[in-house]
């Protein structure tokens, strides 16, 4: 929702100015300049990025026009998740939790919270460590480090995203000057001739500096900053994770593991204590294979 109307703003007190100083919208509907820079921008990132970097950058600014998943209902879903888990895993040992884990898409403890489970990064990343535990096949402390590297190529790979709409963004000026010469060149051209002709010729060659900045300040590079800031929350989404999950491993009670996963979120989205006790005292046994019914302790 911000995003748009940041856009709006942008794009909206740049055309009132323009207008109220008189200038017509026709002038700056130059469509040659549009293909100069956009086709040499598009062009760029083809030579420069992978194509599923490509394609991200397509995806990610869709998503910037959708709310974050990452809000304070979206963490306590998470709490919720961590917590059912965890109990499930101390009433019935490891194996009560392996059906969730191997066929996490049939998981009714998964399914009960949406948020979580359209997260198909964090579902694997919890599902993925959780499998390894019930393996037996790495001990608890080694566990810390796989989940770091887990972590930092992940931090690698999401962040190639914003860092190529950054890259398009610090470009666009650059282009811009360039569709500009290109008109100055053709201006040159016409020298001599009358007046009204040259002035237009000039304007449409300046139309392409101006394109350029704005394009680079007003569109590309606060869309990079708001990709960078989408990632960042995913980081600290799955730290989150990977909190509770090294405090489970070490045999930390439930509502320890969950706390310990509250804690590290950001505190604008951290869920209160009291929330926390909320999701401790509701029913969590119908996740029990035997069908037996108890309070959590």
């Amino acid at each position: 929702m911000f995003v748009l109307i940041g856009l709006a703003v942008v794009f909206g007190s740049l055309i009132l100015g323009f207008t109220m100083h008189g200038g017509s919208l026709l002038v700056l509907l130059q469509i040659s300049e549009f293909i100069i820079i956009g086709g040499a921008g598009l062009g760029m990132v083809f030579v420069a990025e992978r194509p599923a970097v490509v394609k991200g950058m397509v995806t990610s600014s869709v998503a910037l026009l959708r709310p974050s998943r990452y809000s304070r209902e979206g963490y306590l879903d998470l709490l919720r998740v961590l917590y059912d888990l965890f109990f499930v895993a101390r009433k019935e040992g490891l194996i009560g939790i392996e059906p969730h884990v191997e066929e996490p898409e049939s998981s009714e403890i998964f399914r009960r919270y949406p948020t979580f489970y359209e997260n198909e990064r964090a579902v694997g990343f919890l599902c993925d460590t959780l499998k390894v535990l019930l393996s037996g096949a790495v001990e608890d402390h080694h566990l810390s480090e796989i989940l770091d590297l887990d972590l930092d190529r992940h931090h690698e790979e999401a962040g190639t995203v914003p860092e190529a709409m950054e890259n398009v963004a610090d470009a666009m000026p650059a282009f811009g000057i360039v569709a500009a010469v290109l008109g100055v060149i053709i201006t040159m051209g016409k020298i001599g001739g009358a007046p009204e002709i040259v002035g237009r010729s000039v304007a449409a060659a300046l139309v392409g500096t101006f394109l350029g900045i704005f394009l680079g300040y007003g569109l590309f590079g606060p869309l990079s900053r708001a990709m960078t800031a989408r990632v960042r929350e995913e980081e600290q989404y799955l730290a989150c994770i990977r909190t509770a999950l090294l405090s489970f491993a070490r045999g930390d009670p439930p509502i320890t593991s969950v706390e310990f996963a509250r804690r590290n979120i950001d505190p604008e989205s951290r869920p209160s204590f009291s929330e926390l006790e909320e999701i401790t005292r509701r029913l969590s046994s119908p996740f029990r294979k035997d069908g037996a019914v108890g309070e959590a302790a």
